[in-house]
């Protein structure tokens, strides 16, 4: 893979540009479900995908993420509208929402994300490859009773997402089956090796080339009753009847309901659980960056503040980093937030100029595409790769896959966190010291060397070991190597230090004591502050 070039914005645009049309795409339908799940208008989802990209891109750090409406929210949203009593009251909720983010981005929150293991963050990306597919089996088959862009098991029409792929044999669509079959064949051709030789299919993406073709089936089923395409079964973005009319889609918020409690609570909501799947989705994002640059995450909560602070201005759904759009940009070939950033100017000129024309994208084809970016994110490969890291990585990488296919993101992503704590502390119970088999061998002597940091979670097996110590033996317990210990600890090893006494046991302690534990982290800014300062000639004010 050639190297990302950095001679300026517009430097990889032969890459951005074909992503960013796929992206688009892909946006679209997304956007309009999520509005609708949330019970606001349909235009407020469009809102929130031209933002994302226009604004947020162009504030974010992150290289390849995409950002707008999340299906997250929807559930939130939607019951916020329904208490609140109007959605131009939920819009100031939304600004409040985004001024709390820029807040917390101030407040270096961004360093939350750093705490999710990489179990997790990959079981969350195969977790929502798997998901994708599932919601998308009954669109692909003609059957659209829920929403597009649906994360969560429970569904709106009653139904969940397996119970979901008996009721679509009721009402298989043959036009739609033709033209995801179809779709499918072209993507699948477009993946082979000897495809991605041929220059002209290196400029013109399987994609675009699928939502094409959808198009011109969409428009000769028209004359086949047999084959017709449903109103429901394609893109359905709202047809202003001029330019006035689409800027009278814009929504302003209620100002006078400032002083409403629950309108600021919604907003701490908003801004909680945005910025939480905000940064799960960055470093998720991450990770899939085959360039592997790392986004600065209080910049993105910055930048997702100010998007959310527009977004309720205008009239738009609240806005986080969201997965599908972003792995569908770096599977799309994007370098650059120029990907993102061009999406949302394409989805604000196609919105204004050729609505009628985006909505005979039959979701059949969109279909097609979700497929393949969900099978990129849970290839077979990774589920090998995790299981031979051992069960610590493996249970974890699976429970959150799970928990996200039978609930929801957020939820699913708790368990696996759950999981994955319970390993760390297991682990850290089994290993609160080293014992030298080969000392004890020679000598005779039990030595235990303590770990770096000793917890009141080590004081059952330390307890234990001690208990199980004969008389008349010879021990040495060494922490010259440890950081920290616990008092807990210490309090344990003071009581047999006692009781070796009575036991006739020889006790030799190196160097147990209450050591003050010191922040590494910021004595190696500090030291890097001073390097830097005594190149520079100046004097640097160094504080604990």
């Amino acid at each position: 893979m050639s190297p990302v070039k950095n001679e300026g914005i517009f430097s990889n645009l032969k890459y951005d540009m074909p992503a960013s049309l796929i992206v688009f795409l892909v946006a679209v339908p997304l956007c309009l479900g999520i509005a609708l799940a949330s019970g606001a208008p349909l235009f407020s989802g469009i809102i929130a995908g031209i933002i994302g990209g226009i604004v947020v891109g162009a504030l974010s750090g992150s290289q390849l993420g995409v950002s707008g409406p999340a299906a997250g929210l929807a559930v939130i949203v939607l019951t916020a509208i329904q208490e609140l009593g109007a959605f131009e009251i939920f819009l100031l909720a939304v600004v409040l929402g985004g001024v709390f983010q820029l807040l917390l981005g101030f407040a270096r929150a961004g360093i939350i994300g750093y705490y999710f293991p990489s179990s997790v963050i990959k079981g969350m990306l195969s977790g929502i490859g798997i998901i994708i597919i599932l919601k998308q089996i009954p669109h692909a088959f003609g059957y659209d009773k829920d929403y597009e862009g649906s994360l969560t098991f429970t569904q709106p029409d009653g139904h969940n997402t397996l119970s979901e792929l008996y009721y679509m044999f009721e009402a298989i669509s043959p036009g739609a089956v033709v033209i995801t079959a179809i779709s499918m064949l072209i993507l699948i051709l477009w993946e082979q090796s000897f495809m991605k030789k041929i220059r002209l299919f290196q400029i013109v993406q399987g994609p675009l080339v699928v939502v094409a073709l959808g198009i011109i089936l969409n428009l000769i089923f028209q004359n086949i009753p047999s084959l017709a395409l449903k109103m429901e079964q394609v893109v359905a973005i709202p047809v202003p009847d001029s330019i006035s009319g689409f800027f009278g889609q814009f929504t302003f918020p209620d100002f006078t309901q400032i002083s409403n409690p629950a309108v600021w609570i919604t907003g701490i909501t908003i801004a909680v659980v945005a910025s939480l799947e905000t940064l799960l989705c960055l470093e998720a994002t991450d990770k899939l960056d085959p360039f592997k640059r790392v986004t600065p995450a209080n910049q993105e909560l910055k930048a997702q503040g100010v998007g959310n602070i527009l977004s309720g201005l205008i009239g738009g759904l609240p806005i986080t980093q969201v997965i599908v759009r972003s792995s569908t940009n770096i599977q799309s070939g994007g370098r650059t937030k120029m990907s993102a950033i061009l999406h949302g100017f394409i989805l604000l000129a196609c919105a204004m100029a050729i609505p009628a024309i985006l909505n005979l994208i039959p979701l059949a084809s969109l279909a097609a595409i979700l497929f393949l970016v969900g099978y990129k994110l849970a290839k077979p490969v990774l589920f090998k790769q995790m299981y031979n890291l051992g069960q610590s990585h493996f249970v974890p990488f699976m429970v959150t896959i799970l928990g996200i296919v039978f609930t929801d993101l957020l939820t699913g992503i708790g368990i696996g966190l759950a999981v994955a704590i319970f390993y760390v502390l297991y682990n850290n119970y089994k290993k609160p010291f080293l014992f030298q088999s080969d000392k004890h061998a020679e000598d005779g002597s039990i030595h235990l060397e303590l770990a770096e940091d000793v917890t009141f979670i080590n004081k059952a097996s330390i307890q234990r070991t001690l208990t199980q110590i004969p008389d008349g033996s010879k021990v040495v317990i060494d922490a010259s190597k440890t950081i920290n210990i616990d008092h807990d600890v210490l309090e344990i090893i003071e009581e047999f230090k006692t009781n070796a006494e009575y036991r006739d046991i020889d006790l030799t302690l190196i160097e147990v004591e209450s050591v003050s534990l010191k922040n590494p982290i910021k004595e190696v800014e500090h030291a890097l502050a001073k390097n830097l300062a005594s190149k520079n000639g100046t004097a640097v004010a160094v504080t604990n």
